[in-house]
C-alpha cells in the first residue's frame, strides 16, 4: 500500500513580493507566485503522481496555489479540506510590517529573534512552538490517518505550518527546524512506512 504525502508552500505572495511580515492576512499571488504553483504541479505531474485529497489553510494564497497545482496535474474538483490549523505563523503586531522598517524601530537582533527563535513570539503573535501546537495535532488526527489508510495525500500550506510538519516528519530539533529553508512553490514529497515514518523524502526545489 503507498503512503504518499506532499506538502507545498505557496508561490509568491504580493507581501512577500513587498517584504512584509503577512501572517494571517490575505494578499493574493504574484504572477510569478502563479507561475511557481503551476511549474509545482508540472513537477508532480512529471513524477506521474495523482492524489485522492487534499488539505490546505484557510488562506487564499495557499488554496490558489493548490488549485494551480491540481489544474496541472488535470484534478480539479479534488476532495479539498481547508482549516485554518494549517494557516501561516500569526506575526501579530509585526503584520503588514516591512522587515527592514521593523528591524530599524525594534533592532536588528530583536527581530531575528522574534523571526528565528523557537518560542519566542512576536507582540500579540505566535512563535513556531505555538504554530506548532496548532498544527500538529491537526496533522496527527485529521491527515496521517488518511495517508496511513492508502490514501495519496498533498498539502498547501505556509512556511511556518510546513515548518511544523517537516519538524515532526524529519525529526527535527528546534534548531535544526530554524535554519531549514522551505522555497515558495516547490514540492516535498514523503513516502511513509505503514507507522507513519519517513520511509524516503524528495525535495522537488531547483
Amino acid at each position: 500500500m503507498e503512503h504518499l504525502l506532499v506538502l507545498v508552500r505557496h508561490g509568491q505572495s504580493e507581501w512577500n513580493l513587498k517584504n512584509l511580515f503577512t501572517g494571517w492576512k490575505d494578499p493574493g499571488l504574484t504572477e510569478k507566485g502563479i507561475a511557481e504553483a503551476r511549474a509545482a504541479g508540472g513537477k508532480l505531474r512529471d513524477l506521474k503522481l495523482a492524489f485522492d485529497i487534499a488539505f490546505t489553510s484557510d488562506l487564499s494564497r495557499a488554496q490558489n496555489t493548490l488549485k494551480l497545482i491540481l489544474e496541472e496535474l488535470g484534478q480539479e474538483g479534488l476532495e479539498t479540506v481547508r482549516d485554518q490549523a494549517l494557516n501561516e505563523r500569526d506575526y501579530g503586531d509585526l503584520t503588514g510590517m516591512n522587515k527592514d522598517e521593523a528591524r530599524e524601530k525594534f533592532g536588528e537582533e530583536q527581530v531575528h529573534v522574534w523571526r528565528r527563535s523557537f518560542d519566542v513570539p512576536p507582540p500579540g503573535g505566535e512563535s513556531l512552538k505555538m504554530t506548532a501546537e496548532r498544527v500538529l495535532p491537526y496533522y496527527r488526527s485529521e491527515i496521517l490517518p488518511q495517508v496511513i489508510a492508502g490514501k495519496r495525500v498533498i498539502v498547501a500550506a505556509h512556511g511556518n505550518s510546513l515548518r511544523a510538519l517537516v519538524m515532526e516528519l524529519e525529526g527535527l530539533s528546534p534548531d535544526e527546524i530554524l535554519k531549514r529553508e522551505l522555497a515558495t512553490g516547490a514540492p516535498i514529497v514523503y513516502r511513509l512506512t505503514d507507522e507513519g515514518k519517513v520511509a524516503s523524502v524528495q525535495d522537488l526545489s531547483d
